[in-house]
Formats: structure tokens, C-alpha cells, sequence
């Protein structure tokens, strides 16, 4: 990896407040996860603020992503207290309807029992809430589109007699520290195009893909074998998508950009870029490198004080 990759624009830092603020409304949360990501998706920030409130953990494109994992991902969230998980497709009206029964089980074992109650859907951008909103309530009442930040503004939707649902802005939050993270991000369309290097992140996708999905690029590409390092995958695909400059030079922005697309697009079938057991041990990382950090910092003021 070549760099760490951010992206926290002045509307998110807006939303952020203005769901800190509406906190108090709320009964349940309903979290949308990106079923491709789910990790990386999960906004660190909802944890400190639920604050022992139920959350329905929603985990979304199902179509788009690895069915055996999707499984694996589920168990793992099912396991915690206070939550439930489920995995859904919004193409497919069954698993979106199994969302307000799930809701209210968590709000009766929560031990509150007003009417209605307040559910709030929060994610990241580009996860799905406008779309899974529109399939709750069978109509379009909510913005969609296939690129991150299509939300901008908050609503309250009267679900039925007993829930109303509190749409929110798709928000990131302010620091990525797993770097891992923000390339699956990035992959996965959650960072706008023009804040992301297309090269670096296909680099990082192909370098994933050789590793746990090698049958579907030697499918989707035509390549007779796979070379072992992630440059030489992308100039393999070039050669096959025809993306040469002058000399028969590979143009890598070309194929950086057909790479990421039509890994969004799922034409390389359900993709899962990250599973429970690499986040543990991601999260190791992450844990190590504060440590670092803090001890680093803790030198520099203790030089400072000691005017050296």
C-alpha cells in the first residue's frame, strides 16, 4: 500500500452532528453494512453513540457479494449483545421485509414499549439506505444512485402505526486508521472517484484477487494463468482489453478504471474482500501502530520539556 486513504468532506462532519443530535429520538438503529465490506463499512463512531441501544446490522448487496462469507459475517454479529444481523438484497422484497420484524424483536427485548418507536437508518455512502427505504415503504422517497454522498438531508417516514424510520446522510468518519480499510472503501465505490489514485486501488484489488479469488480474473480476463504480482495481473488484463497507447505501452489508468468498475458491477461474481479472522488481525495492527504512535509522541514532549 502506498498510501493511507481519507475521505471526510464538511457535509459528513454536518451529518455527523446532526445525528449526535437526533440520538435521542432514537430506539433502534438500523446499520447498513456493505456485504462486501462489512469491517470496513461499520462507522466506529455508531458504537460510542448507541450507548447500549439495539442495532439491527444490515448487511447489503447480498448479490454482490460472497454467499459463504455473507454466512460467516452473520454468525459473527449475531454473537454480540444487544445486536441482530441479517443480509439482504434490495432486488429481492423477501429479505427487505424480514427488516421491521427484526426491529420490533429488538425493541421489545430492549424493555421499551412506547408507540410508535423511532428506528434510524444510518451507513456509509453508497451502501443502499435510499434504496432499501424506497423497498420498505414501496415507493420512491429517497434519492438513489450508484456514486457515494446522493442523501443530503434528514427524513422522518411513517413505516406504519407502530414504527417510524429516521433516514440520516451517508457518512464516513474522520480518521481510516486500518489502512486495509480504506482501500476495500475506496473498491467498493464508498469514496468518490476523485478523491482515490484508480491505480493504487486496483493495484490493491488485484493484489486480493490473485490471492482469494484467482479462477474469477482467469475467467472474466481470458488469462491462461495468473502471475503471481499485482502489476503484472493489471498489464495482463490491458493486453486483453486492447488498452495500449502508442509503442503498445498498457495504459494502467484504463485498465485501473475497468478493473474497479466491473468489480462494482459484480461481473466477477459475489466478491468478499475481508472476513472475521483478517480483522482480528488487522485490528492487531492498528492497536500496535497506536501504541506507536502514542509512545512517539510521548518522546517529543518529553524532549520539549526537557529542552533538548
Amino acid at each position: 500500500m502506498s498510501r493511507q486513504i481519507q475521505w471526510y468532506p464538511g457535509h459528513m462532519h454536518k451529518a455527523s452532528k446532526e445525528i449526535r443530535e437526533a440520538l435521542s429520538q432514537v430506539d433502534v438503529f438500523i446499520e447498513l453494512l456493505d456485504g462486501r465490506i462489512p469491517f470496513s463499512s461499520e462507522n466506529p463512531m455508531l458504537e460510542s453513540l448507541r450507548k447500549g441501544k439495539p442495532c439491527l446490522k444490515v448487511m447489503t448487496k447480498s448479490d454482490l457479494s460472497d454467499p459463504e462469507l455473507s454466512e460467516a459475517w452473520e454468525l459473527h454479529y449475531n454473537g454480540k449483545d444487544e445486536i441482530a444481523a441479517t443480509v439482504i438484497s434490495v432486488k429481492q422484497l423477501g429479505s427487505v421485509r424480514r427488516i421491521p420484524d427484526l426491529c420490533r424483536k429488538l425493541y421489545r427485548q430492549s424493555g421499551r414499549n412506547h408507540s410508535p418507536f423511532t428506528a434510524m437508518v444510518v451507513g456509509i455512502p453508497n451502501v443502499g439506505k435510499s434504496s432499501l427505504i424506497n423497498a420498505l415503504v414501496g415507493k420512491t422517497i429517497a434519492r438513489t444512485g450508484n456514486e457515494p454522498a446522493i442523501t443530503r438531508m434528514q427524513q422522518r417516514i411513517r413505516l406504519s402505526d407502530d414504527m417510524i424510520l429516521l433516514d440520516t446522510l451517508g457518512v464516513l468518519w474522520p480518521n481510516v486508521e486500518n489502512p486495509h480499510s480504506g482501500f476495500r472503501l475506496a473498491i467498493t465505490g464508498a469514496i468518490r472517484d476523485t478523491a482515490i489514485s484508480h491505480e493504487d486501488v486496483a493495484h490493491y484489488a488485484a493484489a486480493f484477487l490473485i490471492e482469494a479469488y484467482p479462477d474469477r480474473l482467469m475467467e472474466r480476463y481470458g488469462l491462461d494463468q495468473i502471475p503471481g504480482r499485482d502489476y503484472e495481473v493489471l498489464q495482463a488484463i490491458g493486453q486483453k482489453r486492447g488498452c495500449l497507447r502508442s509503442g503498445g505501452k498498457v495504459d494502467m489508468d484504463r485498465v485501473a478504471k475497468i478493473l474497479l468498475t466491473e468489480i462494482r458491477d459484480g461481473m466477477l461474481g459475489g466478491l468478499t474482500f475481508e472476513t472475521p479472522e483478517m480483522m482480528t488481525k488487522e485490528l492487531e495492527e492498528v492497536q500496535r501502530l497506536r501504541e506507536q504512535k502514542a509512545a512517539k509522541k510521548l518522546a517529543r514532549k518529553q524532549k520539549w520539556k526537557n529542552g533538548t
